[in-house]
Order: structure tokens, then C-alpha cells, then sequence
């Protein structure tokens, strides 16, 4: 009797902590198995194209549960090209929560090092050669990241400087906000991406958005990005690779701090 009483307790809590969250298929209803089959993978769904040809944006769909202003803070700036991801990372539904997400994003430094598939040296190098928080737009002063917080704070902006492994040192302001049942990270360029000092990106012509969801499968992280590109350095790479490396390369990293918390 002792045995089936604790069982109906534990039955009753996990019903309760499952019934806190959404499930990726209300999230994504109208999704095709093989898209379903590749989010749930270790490599994640990852998908690309110009968009005049035409891409279809999962997220953007009628039936999607991704809110609206997520897709809508990259598409209303009408980038040249796009990514979109979509990964779930499997852990015990309750056991990491947006404020250890939150902390995830704040170890900056953690993205020194990480590796990517460099297609010209054909072998793995880092992506990121340093990463550090800095001061503001106007001091790019390296600053420690903080310890971790004991809240999730109504909005954050935090500047970034990233030492990239093809455009050198570049800037980003990042934007952590609390949205719909999740956590939103934004990421955009405030200063020009240069190519052998030549200007290639544009102030604010990058855009990524990042949002976690504990869900009953795990955490969802989805993303999509935006970029515009000169037209005489688009056609000397493959952009849409471009800009899934150094989504995916961001996405491990607090892929891998989330699995950190859940040990």
C-alpha cells in the first residue's frame, strides 16, 4: 500500500511539472516528420536560402506557437539571406529552468575556442578566437562576465566583442528578454564586418534571434537569423553556410551549458 501511494504521488508531480509546459507539436503542428526527426537530433534542423527564392520559415507558419515578433524582428529588416533552426535538447522536463538559461547566455567567454568546419582550410578551427563582454558601444573595454543571477531581470543589453575567425574583431549587442513562455536572445552587429579591412557587413545588416522554451520533450531552442552582404563578397562564399556555421556555433555553446545544468 506504502509502494502504490508513492508511486501515485510521483505519477501525480510529473503529470503536474508535464502539464507546465508545451509539447513541440503544439509548438509545431503542422511540421513534417523528417523536419521532426532532424530538431530532435544532435546536429538540430537547420535550413537556409536567399530569400527572394522563395524560403519557407517554419516558424512564421499560421499554426506555429513561435511568436510573431520573433520572426518579425529579422524579416522587417528584408536581409538578403536567412537561416532558421530548430533544436531540442533532451533533458528531464523540469530539471532546467529560463533563469539557468539565462545564466547559460551569460558565460560569453564560454564561446572562445569552439570549433566549425572551415570549408578553405579543411579542417576544424575556431570560430571565435576570443569573446568577451565589453563596457558599451563606445568603451570596448573587456569586462568579466557576472556571477550568476538569482532573477531573470525584465530586459538586458549586454555588448559583446567576438574575434572572428574571417572578419576579425566584431561587435554585437545582445538583447535578453522574457517573451511568451520562453527567453529571447537577440544579436545584432553595431559596428561594420570587415574582410581584410574592407567593409562587407553593414552596421545592423545581422540579425539573430535566439528563444528558449522548456517544453515537455526538453528545451527548444529556436533560431533564425538574417544578414546583408556586399554583392562582391557574397560571390566569393557561400553565405547561407556563413551564417548556419556561426548559428550552430552559438547554439552548442548554450546547448552544451543547458546539458551542464542538467547533470
Amino acid at each position: 500500500m506504502k509502494k502504490f501511494t508513492l508511486f501515485f504521488i510521483f505519477v501525480l508531480c510529473a503529470s503536474n511539472i508535464f502539464s507546465q509546459y508545451r509539447s513541440f507539436n503544439e509548438i509545431f503542428p503542422n511540421i513534417r516528420d523528417d523536419v521532426r526527426t532532424a530538431a530532435f537530433s544532435s546536429s538540430g534542423y537547420v535550413n537556409s536560402s536567399q530569400k527572394k527564392s522563395g524560403f519557407t520559415i517554419l516558424g512564421s507558419d499560421r499554426r506555429s506557437g513561435i511568436h510573431p515578433q520573433i520572426i518579425n524582428m529579422v524579416l522587417n529588416k528584408n536581409p538578403g539571406y536567412i537561416v532558421e533552426s530548430i533544436n531540442v535538447i533532451r533533458v528531464t522536463p523540469g530539471s532546467v529552468h529560463l533563469l539557468d538559461i539565462y545564466n547559460v547566455l551569460g558565460n560569453v567567454r564560454g564561446l572562445r575556442g569552439r570549433l566549425y568546419d572551415s570549408a578553405t582550410r579543411n579542417r576544424p578551427v575556431p570560430l571565435f578566437e576570443e569573446a568577451t563582454r565589453i563596457t558599451s558601444e563606445r568603451n570596448t573595454s573587456a569586462i568579466p562576465d557576472p556571477p550568476a543571477a538569482r532573477v531573470i531581470p525584465r530586459g538586458e543589453t549586454v555588448y559583446i566583442r567576438l574575434k572572428d575567425a574571417n572578419f576579425g574583431n566584431t561587435f554585437y549587442r545582445g538583447e535578453m528578454a522574457l517573451i511568451q513562455d520562453g527567453l529571447r536572445y537577440t544579436l545584432s552587429n553595431f559596428r561594420s564586418m570587415n574582410y581584410f579591412f574592407i567593409p562587407v557587413i553593414g552596421e545592423g545588416k545581422f540579425t539573430a534571434q535566439l528563444y528558449f522554451e522548456p517544453i515537455q520533450e526538453g528545451i527548444l531552442i529556436y533560431g533564425i537569423a538574417g544578414i546583408d552582404m556586399s554583392d562582391f563578397y557574397a560571390s566569393q562564399i557561400h553565405v547561407e553556410s556563413a551564417i548556419a556555421k556561426r548559428l550552430a556555433v552559438i547554439i552548442a555553446w548554450a546547448a552544451e551549458g543547458i546539458l551542464h545544468v542538467n547533470r
